[in-house]
């Protein structure tokens, strides 16, 4: 591959796959997009595998349109021309005195290797990237981290390596423990990684090259210069599915070496979540914020999809406050900045932003509804006598409902639930679903990350997964070891305590909450939506976050019955993080 190349254009000076030597002698490319003068800039880097060349809208053509008809904001200011996936554009960057560079990470783009996903060779490569960044003579040696997803995980990663230059960090939509928050909800294998590697990763693997995208920014091959057979291509990368699939318990060495040292992340950071992210990113939002033992550290949580607000006035604004604080010592108001900024959701897709100084907030009144299964309600008093309920393994399960509610209820927290259950076989898979009904009974859900009818909350469990990690469990957040499978006892009682992902909804009196504790994905009673291209053009409920590998879930192990039971003795329960209005 020839050296780089160096132009001016819109404005900036850009260095189009220069080389980055890595530590084993393997040469990255990364396009650097900088001010024209002389002087020095701070840095905005990121690295990943979406290919730095592939403009936003010729792969993400649904999200990239729909974006730009209902937020004309993120087109303001910008040719739009160097828009690209999940990082920044830099025509909104430069001319704030930043230098934006874009890493094509190990195998992919235009970057030779072997494509091995979020490994930690990939994070040492992003160590060594960050550190060849503050080395330039065009920077100022002050490195920030930005982007979403994918750029997003792997600053987790990267920030326990603690690199000397990297001086914050902006995680915005990013999972964090690459087993609980994604390839394994709560020991259930999601088949995410079967739908996004081959559509999202494979399509932009260095060596696609004549096979692949041709480059509206430089003419170029998007994936090249080689082009290789897809026998080459298959020899020169792990399949990603697969290694879920292949590795069942956190405790795998897989999982191991992906997931950051909390005790080294001490960074500053900015953790951006979307309520509405269930199935991959919020979770680690969530944990990132507070178990990284960073001492400047801040959470935003917003809604709608998963990419948009990265790029209105809204997150843009908010990222140039932090990293204009944290990387060019401005006065940016960042002191200022409450630890907690909530978007807490109103049904009507209606979010008001409320600052908080700590999550979970201290004034929540965690409440416990429990499971009557004779009338299939949700009482606030424990019951005076026992009763069970029977499913279907694979079935719709069950719905516990509330009576309609006397005054307007806030529920904003991560929420726990605790079941004893038993199972006809040795195993079962629970799927718990908050939900919140109008007075007509219709179903509240909103326009979540990716799909367009997203429930309040969900959680998952295999029961033979149900140990509890105890060092880490808090009462409204259990934290499982997955560290070994126990098999049930066919008939036996077990309690289980189930994990349900942070939420946030304003409830309106007469409206009612329930508990659908089921045996399958949740699907949304009003039909599918529309889903996107890259991911499925269908969504049914919950996105591409399904839980249906056959190989994973054989019938005659998961789809005999399963009853829960309630009583004196086994208070079967929803822990809710009811909040008072504040004074």
């Amino acid at each position: 591959m020839s050296e780089f190349t160096s132009e001016v254009r819109d404005g900036m000076r850009i260095e189009w796959d220069v080389p980055i030597t890595m530590d084993d002698g393997l040469v990255l490319r990364a396009d650097v997009y900088r001010p024209t003068g002389a002087g020095t800039h701070p840095v905005i880097v990121s690295c990943g595998p979406y290919a730095k060349w592939l403009h936003f809208e010729d792969l993400y053509t649904d999200q990239w349109r729909r974006m730009i008809e209902q937020h004309p904001d993120v087109l303001a200011g910008s040719t739009n021309t160097y828009q690209n996936w999940e990082v920044v554009d830099p025509e909104k960057w430069v001319p704030d005195g930043y230098a934006c560079v874009r890493v094509d990470s190990r195998g992919a783009g235009r970057s030779p290797g072997f494509l091995d996903i979020w490994s930690a060779r990939e994070a040492k490569d992003l160590y060594h990237c960050i550190e060849w960044a503050a080395a330039q003579p065009w920077s100022t040696g002050k490195i920030g981290l930005n982007g979403i997803s994918y750029y997003a995980m792997n600053q987790w990663q990267v920030a326990a390596l603690q690199p000397p230059h990297l001086a914050a960090i902006c995680i915005w939509e990013g999972a964090a423990d690459f087993y609980r928050d994604l390839s394994h909800h709560g020991g259930i294998l999601c088949t995410f990684g079967r739908a996004w590697f081959p559509s999202q990763i494979v399509r932009v693997q260095h060596g696609r090259g004549t096979r692949g995208y041709r480059s509206r920014m430089t003419g170029d091959w998007v994936s090249g210069p080689p082009t290789l057979t897809e026998e080459e291509l298959g020899a020169t990368r792990h399949d990603f599915y697969e290694d879920c699939y292949r590795n069942p318990l956190a405790t795998d060495e897989y999982w191991r070496s992906r997931m950051p040292d909390w005790s080294k992340v001490t960074v500053p950071l900015l953790s951006a979540a979307n309520w509405g992210g269930q199935g991959l990113h919020p979770r680690g939002n969530f944990e990132g914020f507070m178990r990284a033992a960073s001492k400047q550290k801040w959470l935003e949580v917003h809604g709608i999809e998963h990419w948009t607000h990265f790029y209105t006035d809204y997150g843009v604004g908010l990222q140039k406050r932090f990293f204009g604080h944290f990387l060019k010592g401005e006065d940016t108001g960042w002191r200022k900045q409450p630890k907690v900024v909530l978007q807490v959701r109103h049904p009507g897709e209606k979010f008001v932003e409320r600052h908080e100084s700590e999550w979970p907030l201290a004034r929540t009144r965690w409440t416990r509804l429990y499971l009557n299964p004779a009338d299939h309600g949700l009482v606030n008093t424990p019951l005076g006598r026992d009763g069970s309920v029977t499913y279907s393994g694979f079935g719709e399960g069950v719905t516990f409902l509330t009576t309609p509610l006397k005054a307007e209820t806030e529920i904003t927290g991560p929420i726990a639930a605790k079941l004893f259950v038993s199972s006809e076989t040795a195993d079962a898979d629970l799927f718990l679903i908050v939900r919140v009904l109008s007075p007509n009974m219709k179903e509240v859900v909103f326009q979540g990350a990716l799909d367009p009818h997203t429930p309040i909350a969900q959680g998952w469990l295999r029961a033979s997964h149900r140990k509890l990690d105890p060092a880490l469990t808090l009462p409204h957040r259990p934290y499982h070891a997955h560290d070994e499978k126990e098999p049930l006892t066919p008939g036996r009682v077990y309690e289980l305590d189930v994990e349900i992902w942070p939420t946030s909804i304003v409830v309106p009196a007469g409206y009612r909450l329930a508990l659908t504790v089921r045996g399958r994905d949740y699907e949304h009673p009003g039909g599918p939506g529309a889903g996107l291209a890259v991911l499925g053009d269908v969504f049914t409920g919950v996105g591409p976050f399904q839980h249906n590998d056959p190989r994973d879930r054989p019938p005659e192990i998961f789809g005999k019955t399963v009853t829960l039971h309630c009583g004196r003795r086994r208070l079967s329960h929803l822990l809710l993080p009811i909040v008072p209005p504040a004074r």
